[in-house]
């Protein structure tokens, strides 16, 4: 079959998109694979529920557990609101909240392996520390001026009506079959679109775009940091999808430094989380948040600029290549059966129902801001904390929780939503 020369060359352009992306794509799959493992694992052996007995009380010692306990969590910037939510409901201080805050969604178990297989180890060991020093110096500015000994009343010990189902974040059953349902069914399913687009994306800046674009586009130094910055701070990026758009960045001229900007300010912010974190710690300590993302990611990117330049060492980085190819080949393709197995189940979850006790009653409430399976459960562990709630079935895909129960208050269900950032209302019969 022949083509015409403009055929021929749309060709040529879709070809080297697709070999691009299948590049990338191969290449971290053997490391996303294992960091999945690992993530399963820590679900099922550092839940909230452990981290909450760790964090209560004042001082620097929690806000050091909270940054320790954030930086391997597979939590987004979403997800992670609700958690930190809880946290704070159950004791934990606004110092050691917001450094779980700062901490978690920069990078997890997960986007640690995509960084060492992409970006080499030097940003993969890297960029973990530099989450931590970021939640460490966020939770202990907002334990000096983030908020008065008043605001902290009522919050140190609060009391919770949990009962059943509420005390646990999993179903029960065998904990290495939780670990690898959450591994590679229910994590795979938070992070299938936005993983697919990142590299995708990676594709696209890889095939369209000539060598060194970014540096005489942008420059190089804290103006190309800045640059990076605006673009990571009002949009959602996953902190592992994230991870081939930085690495083709690097490739076509960006500085390592500014990369780390963008995997930064990307995962920790975005325009939603911002007004979440308003709503639910106030004001001053929002804008201690900020700042500090802002101040540690530029002080960060600076350090890793002159990191490699003292050692030399080049940032773009080969090591996957020790994995020969054929393995690459078989772990990509079961990467990417994992993660269309994500998008499509996302899409077929549909309601199983609630339990409704003799006698009660079942109603629909709407919820807005759900973004991942944590958000999902936060809500259900939420509104099962209400007396007279025996039931909660949440459908992240539509927005939508059914509460059951006996002589329940549905206002008082929407307001344990709400606390957590979301939005919800009670659907009219």
């Amino acid at each position: 079959m022949e083509y015409s020369e403009g055929e021929a060359e749309r060709m040529e352009i879709l070809t080297k998109v697709i070999y691009e992306f299948w590049g990338t794509f191969s290449d971290m799959a053997p490391y996303l694979l294992f960091g999945f493992f690992i993530a399963g694992l820590l679900s099922v052996f550092v839940s909230p529920e452990k981290v909450e007995r760790h964090l209560g009380g004042n001082g620097i010692w929690p806000v050091l557990k909270a940054s320790v306990f954030g930086v391997p969590l597979p939590l987004c910037s979403c997800g992670v609101i609700p958690v930190a939510t809880s946290l704070r409901r159950h004791g934990a201080s606004r110092g050691a909240t917001t450094a779980f805050l700062l901490s978690t969604p920069q990078t997890g178990v997960d986007s640690i392996m995509v960084t060492f297989s992409l970006l080499g180890p030097v940003f993969a060991i890297f960029r973990p520390l530099a989450a931590f020093v970021t939640g460490t110096v966020g939770g202990v500015l907002v334990n000096i001026f983030g908020h008065s000994v008043q605001d902290d009343v009522g919050h140190g010990h609060e009391e919770t009506t949990c009962k059943d189902e509420c005390c646990s974040t999993e179903v029960q059953g065998n904990a290495w079959f939780r670990a690898l349902r959450y591994g590679f069914i229910t994590l795979p399913r938070d992070i299938a679109r936005p993983m697919i687009a990142g590299v995708a994306i990676a594709g696209l800046i890889s095939a369209f775009t000539p060598p060194d674009f970014i540096r005489h586009t942008i420059g190089a130094g804290i103006g190309a940091m800045l640059v990076m910055m605006a673009m990571g701070i009002p949009i959602y990026v996953c902190a592992t999808a994230s991870v081939p758009i930085a690495a083709a960045m690097i490739a076509k001229g960006a500085s390592p430094g500014a990369a780390l900007v963008f995997l930064m300010t990307g995962p920790a912010t975005n325009a939603a989380a911002i007004v979440t974190l308003w709503k639910v710690l106030g004001r001053r300590t929002t804008l201690v948040y900020l700042g500090t993302v802002v101040v540690c990611a530029l002080g960060s990117g600076l350090l890793l600029d002159y990191a490699f330049t003292v050692t030399g060492v080049e940032p773009a980085y080969s090591g996957h290549r020790m994995l020969p190819e054929w393995a690459r080949t078989i772990a990509a393709l079961v990467l990417l059966g994992v993660l269309l197995a994500g998008v499509l189940g996302r899409r077929k979850t549909a309601d199983k129902g609630v339990i409704v006790p003799e006698g009660g009653t079942a109603t629909n409430l709407a919820v807005s801001g759900m973004t991942c399976s944590q958000c999902a459960n936060a809500v259900r562990l939420a509104a099962l904390a209400v007396p007279g709630v025996t039931s909660v079935q949440v459908e992240l895909a539509r927005g939508r929780a059914v509460v059951a129960g006996r002589d329940y208050d549905m206002a008082s269900v929407a307001a344990a939503v709400e606390e957590l950032g979301y939005s919800a209302a009670v659907v009219p019969e």
